[in-house]
């Protein structure tokens, strides 16, 4: 093959790897908001609220159909979509052939908080079953607790602990995979453990003492730990689970993720978490990039999940304009059995308009300026 050849098959390489990176994109960006959307029309279906328009993508309409009263289509920027109902913005707004039975407007509030609120439960659920298909087909790895390094002159050493030894018990209590390690050592407040290892096939007991040292949290915060000096070696074991197993470990994983996804949004108006560390449509794009360039369906899945998580759980905010704000509107007038007037209401969504546009257009400043940097 000559080098014009294979220049040419090169490039084509190139371009099925940019093509096939950003059609997980547009999938991963796009189903995501495309199921939020999703959750509001499924509901508002439920309840029989008139729904005009149904559109995966938003913008011009390239094709679609219709089918009874509701159009479906397919519009030219397919990164989310969205669920015109009837009475929606305005009580007034009724166009043939739909009447006022089906106005979104007029229905009891409890029954608007169950159509708005759908949305981001769909997210949380879609996570859930991510999570779930995941832990089915795949189980859970986990690191075993295998010695890789010791750290010179370090308790572990003292202790005449080894690489290659695998620790299976703490002061006469099993274990089996190496957080369970650190969360001994990490409760031991400095209290010696005894160690039993695995060499060559021969139990040993031995007994350690943690030294303190100061850590950096996930978020940053300095705290005080212990340690013995050991690092694993990365051999890994896993766990199988059966189908109805994966859903309580799916469920289990997404609690934990939530907690963490809230966790970071506390530290982050406590200014514990840098607002610089921030990311926005760039670099979730860049990861779904990273994920589909390495090949591995399973990443893609979890950085999904992790995005609908987030997602859904933005949504709830209780922000004017995202779902949180109309459901704290909502709340409102069911307790004091009225809405809140229309020219506070609009108001409101000017200002969360403001917040919204004024956080996107920070964060896309974070990541266009780590992008520069080449951190991104």
């Amino acid at each position: 093959m000559d080098s014009p050849s294979i220049l040419t098959a090169a490039a084509g390489f190139v371009s099925l790897d940019a093509a096939y990176s950003v059609l997980a994109i547009v999938l991963v960006l796009g189903g995501l908001i495309f199921f939020h959307e999703l959750g509001h029309f499924l509901a508002a279906k439920a309840f029989r609220v008139g729904v005009k328009t149904f559109s995966l993508g938003f913008g011009p309409r390239l094709f679609g159909f219709r089918k009874g009263t509701t159009e479906y289509q397919v519009a030219v920027f397919p990164l989310g979509g969205f669920v015109s109902m009837v009475g929606e913005a305005d009580a007034s707004d009724i166009p043939e052939p739909f009447t006022e039975k089906d106005s979104f407007a007029l229905r009891a509030p409890w029954q608007r908080l169950l159509i708005i609120i759908a949305g981001p439960l769909f997210n949380l659920a879609l996570a859930w079953f991510l999570y779930w298909g995941i832990f089915y087909a795949h189980g859970q790895e986990y690191l075993i607790p295998e010695v890789g390094t010791v750290t010179e002159n370090s308790p572990a050493m003292r202790a005449g602990i080894e690489p290659k030894d695998l620790i299976t018990e703490i002061n006469g209590s099993p274990i089996e995979r190496w957080d369970e390690l650190v969360a001994a050592v990490m409760d031991s407040k400095g209290g010696e453990m005894v160690l039993t290892v695995r060499r060559n096939g021969a139990l040993l007991h031995m007994a350690a003492t943690p030294a303190p040292f100061e850590r950096k949290t996930l978020f940053g915060e300095t705290k005080t730990s212990w340690a013995i000096g050991l690092a694993p070696s990365y051999a890994k074991g896993a766990v199988r689970f059966g189908f109805f197993e994966s859903a309580a470990q799916g469920v289990h994983h997404a609690v934990m993720i939530t907690k963490l996804i809230g966790e970071s949004l506390v530290k982050m108006f406590e200014r514990v978490v840098p607002l610089d560390s921030m990311g926005g449509p760039i670099r979730i794009a860049k990861e779904i990039h990273q994920q589909a360039q390495s090949g591995s369906l399973t990443g893609i899945m979890l950085l999904a999940a992790f995005i609908s998580l987030n997602l859904g759980l933005l949504n709830l905010l209780p922000i004017p304009v995202l779902d949180g704000g109309h459901i704290v509107f909502l709340l409102f007038e069911m307790v004091r059995r009225k809405p809140a007037s229309e020219r506070f209401q609009e108001y409101s969504i000017r200002v969360g308009v403001a917040l919204l546009l004024g956080l996107m257009v920070f964060v896309t400043y974070n990541d266009i300026s780590k992008w520069i940097q080449g951190e991104l």
